[in-house]
């Protein structure tokens, strides 16, 4: 295999942006495809093998396109750059950075950040029911908030409704103090935090106040009827089946639907069906309605996010087969043979 060197100009305003505290990022992307990379005098230069060389050029370039659209590059970007490196989907990155949803009320631009994200905010804006389903710190909440924050002030609809179930992670209602609103609240925490973030706290209590913004847990939405609305149901696998058909038979014209869900993290009791599995079964070649399913590679949160949504995963299916025969057993645990 030939060694091939390359070199690749760095604009200096952009140089500590692309390469990181103490060069990190260009140390990253040497470990991972196994290249040199020498960063001097405005020029960088990568020496390797010429498929990871090519590799390599295309992850930076990338970055740095990506910092001359104002982006402040994270490990995230550069661990989402060397995955696509390795498919044929390198160049997208820079697509997905185009769609810019709305801006935060201090200027921060709302994107989708992968292109399990990209294809979650297209399915928003193409369908009146969308499932979004996906492990923690897969922007399904803060996406979907900033899609119906934009159609709210474009007039697309009249109203925002943001409602999840108010079930126990451990805890219990009763014993927190207060009224019920004051109970219900820390339940709804999440949303009234993206809320603040990208419409600011004065326009979302101005609009809450008019009765335009609401939230609220999900018994609330019994027997409404619900129009040129857009409702967004977060933490959807803690519903039951009877509630998930409550909550979908609310909808009246001109309204849309996003529900968001992580199945490894329900809080019902156990034996308990989730709303959200039966939904995926019962709905899932209607039409109008679509269904996202996003992955650990979509987690835009810190890194170790990642590794622990993962580290869980391959957990969970390693336990499963052990389950399965344990019930087969008649609850005696299985041995295996190394």
């Amino acid at each position: 295999m030939s060694v091939i060197e390359t070199i690749i100009d760095i604009p200096a305003e952009h140089e500590k942006n692309v390469c990181g505290q103490f060069d990190s990022y260009l140390k990253k992307i040497e470990r991972t495809l196994h290249v040199t990379m020498v960063a001097r005098d405005g020029a960088l230069k990568i020496i390797g093998p010429e498929l990871m060389v090519q590799k390599a050029r295309s992850v930076f370039s990338n970055l740095i396109e990506l910092s001359k659209r104002g982006n402040s590059i994270t490990e995230q970007n550069v661990d989402y750059a060397l995955s696509l490196s390795f498919s044929e989907s390198d160049s997208q990155i820079l697509e997905i950075d185009k769609d810019i949803i709305c801006r935060t009320v201090a200027g921060k631009p709302v994107k989708p950040k992968t292109l399990g994200q990209k294809q979650y905010v297209d399915q928003i804006r193409k369908k009146m029911i969308v499932f979004g389903i996906g492990p923690a710190g897969t922007g399904k909440t803060y996406l979907a908030m900033a899609m119906a924050i934009q159609a709210f002030k474009n007039g697309e609809v009249n109203r925002i409704i943001l409602t999840r179930p108010a079930i126990e992670a451990g805890e219990k209602l009763g014993f927190l103090p207060g009224d019920l609103q004051s109970k219900i609240d820390p339940y709804l925490r999440p949303l009234y935090d993206a809320l603040y973030q990208i419409m600011g706290a004065e326009s979302f209590l101005h609009n809450s106040e008019k009765g335009l913004i609401e939230v609220a847990p999900l018994a609330y939405m019994r027997g409404r009827t619900l129009d040129n609305a857009y409702i967004i149901l977060d933490e959807a696998q803690n519903t039951t089946p009877a509630q998930m058909k409550m909550f979908l038979t609310r909808i009246g014209f001109g309204s849309k639907v996003i529900v968001t869900g992580d199945q490894t993290q329900k809080d019902l009791p156990s034996g308990a069906t989730s709303g959200l599995d039966t939904a995926m079964r019962i709905l899932n070649k209607i039409d109008d309605i679509s269904f996202c399913q996003l992955t650990s590679s979509d987690v835009v949160r810190h890194p170790l996010v990642q590794k622990i949504v993962q580290a869980y995963d391959e957990f969970e299916s390693k336990e499963k087969p052990v389950e399965r025969k344990t019930k087969a057993t008649g609850g005696r645990k299985a041995h295996y043979d190394d």
